[in-house]
Formats: C-alpha cells, sequence, structure tokens
C-alpha cells in the first residue's frame, strides 16, 4: 500500500543567465548552495533554448556569440518560511535577480512506512 503526504507550500523561481556569477560562483550554483545549506527543501536549474528579459535582448542557441549567455530558471519546492529564508538571503548578499512565488500544494508519495 502506498502513502502520499501533501504540504501547502511555495514554487520559487529565479531567473537570470547562465554566465551570472556571485562570490566566485555561478549564481545558480550559489542559490542551490544556500538553500542546501540553510536546509531549504531542495532546488534546480534549467537552461533556456531561447529567451528574453526585461531589457529585450533575445538570446537563443543558434546565435553562436550570445549561446554561452542562455537564459537559466533556478526553481525551488519549499514551505513559505524556507522560502522567506531563501528571499532573504538573497536581498541580504544585495543580488541582483527576478523572482516569481507562487503558492503550491506539494504532494510526496511512497510506500507506506510500517511502523
Amino acid at each position: 500500500m502506498s502513502s502520499e503526504t501533501l504540504i501547502d507550500g511555495v514554487y520559487l523561481r529565479f531567473y537570470t543567465h547562465a554566465h551570472a556569477r556571485h562570490d566566485g560562483l555561478l549564481l545558480s550554483e550559489w542559490l542551490l548552495e544556500q538553500a542546501r545549506k540553510h536546509k531549504l527543501g531542495g532546488g534546480s536549474v534549467f537552461r533556456a533554448i531561447a529567451g528574453f528579459g526585461r531589457h529585450g535582448v533575445l538570446h537563443q542557441e543558434a546565435f553562436f556569440e550570445l549561446a554561452d549567455d542562455l537564459p537559466v530558471k533556478i526553481e525551488f519546492l519549499l514551505r513559505g518560511s524556507e522560502a522567506d529564508t531563501l528571499l532573504e538571503l538573497v536581498r541580504q548578499a544585495k543580488v541582483e535577480l527576478v523572482y516569481a512565488r507562487e503558492p503550491a500544494r506539494i504532494g510526496v508519495l511512497g510506500k507506506e512506512r510500517s511502523a
């Protein structure tokens, strides 16, 4: 028999460029490290094949000169308090980032644990 755990949480996404750095690390690595170090849920990094941001510059794999500057999305599934903590860490570090925060119902499926 399987069990399911549901958590009311937050889907937190950050958007940047592949080469963006902070404190000697790629910004995506820095964000993941901050979350891991503070035991804040889990996160993943995804590289886009094309995109443009608030400055209107189109980046896509077809342009060799911009291929290294592709958009990156770093996303986390967190409890609300964990999202607040991660956002505060970014603010304290004075990192300029675009983010989106949405309520999420997080489900974990698995085998029922025996006592």
